[in-house]
């Protein structure tokens, strides 16, 4: 049996996808005061989108771009003009117009800053699986947008489907930051790690690539999802934690990086606890969770990829 969870907030009911909805349009709202527009698939590391719903247009259609286009010249120092003028009279040693000597001490050289090391810099997202066989037709789901909030129908139940080939293709759609991929992604997740039962174990090996490319990222939204997934992940079958052991290394770097990315706020509240996704606590909750469903090895090697972390069940 799967042991029993502390807290209330890993096993509570919530419509993930709707979350980042609405996420998306307060984030316009706020943007909007600053006379912006917020959308979060408009980033330089986001995919490009299809030309139209049909796909890219000819390359002979698209507009030529400009032969002589402004070449961007990267700031440098400014060198002194003096440095560049060359004294006739050098070497010579006669007269007035010879070199030159001063007490002045000599100006120290324009030394640029070393260059920060990007450890929380996003990464550019590639484009899912996901999405190029949603696009192709090839998924058995589609969106319901009968009453106040969208649902999904699937075309075959998913207790029919093969989920050697459809799991990790759904896993590896949880990047995408665009509807109705990112919609459909992560509410067609959660209802194959719900009704998958004994079909979900064998394919755990398959799944470690697309979690790990999605954590790459280093998008704090991509993250936030996938977090919430491997909770879900873990307690939907049983063996599931201890099957995941001995991928830690691939999955634990990125959560070692941010188990300690929280803003000190004093006194002031933090309405990310109450919306979860504050990315430290639910590192937090998703490190306790795979210590209590990993079997007797889970916290030496959770020790062994994050020193800071301490046990809930030892301590």
């Amino acid at each position: 049996m799967l042991p029993k969870i502390q807290g209330q907030a890993v096993g509570r009911k919530e419509n993930l996808a709707s979350q980042q909805i609405v996420e998306d349009h307060l984030k316009n709202i706020l943007k909007k005061q600053e006379n912006q527009n917020y959308k979060a698939w408009k980033t330089p590391y986001a995919p490009k989108n299809p030309h139209s719903p049909f796909g890219d247009f000819p390359k002979e259609y698209l507009p030529k771009e400009k032969a002589n286009q402004q070449k961007v010249i990267e700031p440098v120092h400014e060198t002194s003009q003096n440095a560049l003028i060359t004294n006739k009279y050098q070497g010579t040693h006669q007269g007035t117009g010879g070199r030159t000597s001063s007490q002045l001490q000599k100006k120290e050289e324009y030394r640029p800053a070393p260059p920060k090391a990007g450890a929380f810099d996003q990464r550019t997202i590639s484009v899912s699986d996901f999405r190029r066989y949603y696009d192709r037709g090839d998924l058995p789901i589609k969106v319901d947008h009968q009453g106040s909030v969208n649902r999904i129908i699937w075309k075959i139940s998913p207790e029919q489907l093969d989920y050697h080939h459809y799991l990790p293709i759904f896993f590896d759609g949880l990047r995408e930051k665009m509807d109705p991929y990112r919609f459909l992604a992560i509410l067609g997740t959660y209802g194959l790690l719900e009704n998958g039962g004994n079909k979900i174990l064998p394919v755990i090996p398959q799944l470690i690539i697309p979690i790990k490319t999605n954590l790459n990222t280093r998008d704090p939204s991509i993250i936030e999802v996938q977090l919430k997934v491997l909770q879900k992940l873990v307690l939907s079958g049983e063996m599931v934690g201890e099957a995941l052991v001995p991928y830690y290394r691939q999955l634990l770097p990125i959560m070692n990086l941010y188990k300690n990315r929280n803003s000190n706020l004093g006194d002031f509240i933090e309405y990310n606890q109450r919306k979860r996704v504050n990315i430290g606590d639910l590192i937090q909750e998703t490190l306790e969770l795979f210590e209590q469903t990993g079997g007797e090895d889970a916290y030496i090697n959770i020790k062994y990829m994050i020193p800071t972390y301490e046990s809930c069940i030892l301590n």
